[in-house]
């Protein structure tokens, strides 16, 4: 135990370290990879959103309901059993972070064959090993105490983002309650990380630390990514195809801000 104890306190100096925020940033410039027909460094770009796009866990649907349920279950637990779940949450975000990594970042398309986002895959996999650790550490603590009530800001976010209420096949705004059940947002890094670092904040600073601070680092480098590229793609889009309506479109732009929109398109 005392050595466990030992271990913990280097990670969380660890991720404390310049060099190892610097590290995630050099992650930057891993190329993706491409089986076929990708011309490098040109094609960079398009091989990365084949893959994100295209990523084979949009054609399994019928997984979705399952990945909804599971995390529903498991928050329930931490309210009610505290810490007899703590190791089983861990495992579950340990485990959603490789689904992530190889469900979300790689894709089989006509025209680039498997095509892989490398950044996203070696980010989350980094996020897995640190939510494993945790499993094996338990510095979680879910026991009963006060919770100041300006930490309560967090539940809406968290509500609305694995509710994520959006219909995909119009890209429009839909705020049916069996989204919450049956949508895509629980085999998303976009949708269910917010829940987890929500989750976490509640409890802060009775908290893994340093678990924390990972799955928060690369939630905000993916979610730089992917404001920037969905306000820079869908602004010249919706804006320049529709200027009688600017701030209508700005106002979708607010509500959605997500580069990547889950398909079961196949690429041609």
């Amino acid at each position: 135990m005392n050595n466990l104890a030992y271990q913990q306190g280097k990670m969380e100096r660890l991720t404390r370290k310049w060099w190892f925020f610097l590290l995630f940033v050099l992650i930057q410039f891993i190329p993706p990879y491409a089986s076929k027909g990708y011309k490098f460094p040109d094609e960079w770009g398009d091989v990365i959103m084949y893959a994100l796009r295209y990523a084979f866990i949009y054609s399994y649907s019928g997984v979705f309901t399952i990945f909804k349920i599971i995390p529903i279950i498991l928050i329930v637990g931490i309210i009610v059993f505290r810490n007899k779940v703590a190791r089983l949450l861990a495992l579950y975000v340990s485990f959603s972070y490789v689904l992530f990594a190889f469900g979300q970042s790689i894709a089989v398309t006509k025209k680039y064959g498997v095509a892989v986002c490398t950044i996203n895959v070696v980010m989350f996999l980094v996020v897995a090993a640190f939510w494993a650790w945790e499993a094996i550490v338990l510095k979680n603590d879910f026991k009963p105490a006060k919770i100041p009530i300006w930490k309560y800001w967090v539940i809406p976010l968290l509500l609305f983002a694995f509710w994520y209420p959006l219909d995909f096949r119009t890209a429009k705004p839909d705020f049916n309650p069996v989204h919450l059940f049956t949508n895509v947002a629980g085999v998303t890094f976009c949708m269910m990380t917010p829940v987890y670092v929500g989750l976490l904040t509640l409890y802060w600073p009775r908290v893994n630390i340093a678990a924390m601070r990972v799955t928060s680092l690369v939630g905000l480098i993916i979610g730089l990514y992917n404001i920037s590229q969905f306000w820079y793609q869908a602004r010249h889009t919706l804006v320049e195809r529709h200027p009688a309506h600017t701030l209508t479109c700005h106002i979708y732009l607010w509500f959605n801000p997500l580069a990547k929109t889950p398909t079961t398109q196949r690429a041609n």
